[in-house]
């Protein structure tokens, strides 16, 4: 009987233990402009069982950026929100919202261009006055780097929310809009074949070649209340990165999933971004985002370093 109970103890603790490490933490991400290389990371990890390995489900909601990211997040509805512009960051935490950025997204990458369709007179954006010249949603680093350029280029441009990339190029190549803007891999082929045309790149910008241009955003609910939870998402999402530059299997997946050449996604992992500037922990040219943010009246005034060391104060070290 001893030996009866002894094994029927043994066999309770062994179905705990097995439950425990298939237990699932869920973790709700908000995922703007699906199908970048960039934004590609939840689904990617997802798929390779890699955020599974470390004890995180994955619920994801896709958003066209900006201000419907950051709704999402503050009201709770999502937990994370990534690849998140800088400005609209900056506003919310101005507001008073709930959220502060986890991990960096990006920093000085160049995967975001405007084109025109190949017979546009339109040749640089000095010769767009009076045009129309698209980006994502309002506070989206395409917003920010969109009011740049136009500056930049000297003449009156209008700048309009277009959305998705997808959704973008429809607009563009009916007319509806007449610079569109895009992120690679997305319109690389068009451009290939000569559909379109370049007319600006963000690494035009010059102070935006090595900033820190979109974070990784949580809750501050699920900060406080679930530590080791973020802790773990975030150690999946920079081990997927690792995978997705260190394996070509990366590529044939994301080909599979979002119907994109391969061969347009490893130029685009080769060309526009580097291992380094999706780097979660590397943060560099928080000034200057600030600076144009009170610019194009995103915030009314830049924070001070006791505002900055709040804002920043759980970014993954």
């Amino acid at each position: 009987m001893h030996k009866l109970t002894r094994a029927a103890a043994l066999a309770t603790l062994s179905a705990v233990l097995a439950g425990s490490v298939q237990a699932q933490d869920l973790v709700k991400v908000a995922v703007p402009q699906r199908g970048t290389w960039e934004t590609s990371v939840p689904d990617l990890g997802n798929q390779a069982g890699i955020f599974a390995k470390h004890g995180i489900k994955l619920e994801v909601l896709y958003t066209s950026g900006g201000g419907e990211t950051m709704q999402a997040l503050i009201s709770g509805s999502v937990d994370v929100a990534i690849a998140t512009g800088a400005a609209a960051v900056f506003a919310a935490y101005v507001k008073g919202a709930p959220v502060r950025p986890v991990a960096t997204s990006v920093t000085g990458a160049r995967e975001i261009f405007w084109y025109v369709k190949a017979d546009s007179p339109i040749k640089t954006l000095k010769d767009a006055a009076g045009k129309t010249m698209a980006f994502s949603a309002t506070g989206s680093s395409s917003n920010l780097a969109t009011l740049k350029l136009i500056k930049m280029s000297g003449v009156d441009i209008k700048p309009v929310a277009t959305g998705t990339p997808v959704a973008t190029f429809t607009q563009a190549m009916t007319g509806q809009v007449d610079i569109g803007w895009s992120a690679a891999p997305f319109a690389l082929s068009a451009l290939q074949e000569h559909r379109i045309r370049t007319v600006a790149n963000v690494g035009d910008i010059v102070e935006y070649r090595d900033m820190s241009a979109r974070f990784h955003v949580a809750n501050l609910n699920f900060i406080t209340s679930k530590p080791d939870v973020l802790k773990r998402f975030l150690t999946a999402y920079s081990e997927t990165l690792d995978w997705m530059y260190g394996s070509d299997d990366a590529l044939k997946i994301f080909s599979e999933m979002y119907k994109i050449k391969e061969a347009e996604i490893r130029q685009t992992r080769g060309e526009f971004y580097t291992r380094q500037s999706l780097d979660i922990k590397h943060v560099s040219g928080v000034d200057q985002a600030m600076e144009d943010a009170v610019a194009y009246k995103f915030i009314p005034k830049v924070l001070t370093k006791d505002q900055i060391d709040d804002l920043f104060k759980y970014q993954v070290k």
